[in-house]
């Protein structure tokens, strides 16, 4: 369903339009979608490991 609520606020959709559509969700489901998008896009570094043998 994140993506979903990305999808409609994505084409500026706004909030409580999206809640009229999708009357299961709540003020707190978007802006959890919306943390969830921002962790998927932070940039992480990860070690790699130097001996592989």
């Amino acid at each position: 369903m994140a993506a979903v609520v990305l999808d409609n606020l994505a084409e500026d959709q706004r909030v409580d339009k999206i809640m009229h559509s999708y009357p299961s969700l709540h003020p707190e489901d978007i802006r959890a979608a919306m943390a969830y998008a921002a962790e998927l896009g932070r940039e992480r570094m990860m070690p790699l490991a130097t001996d592989v043998g």
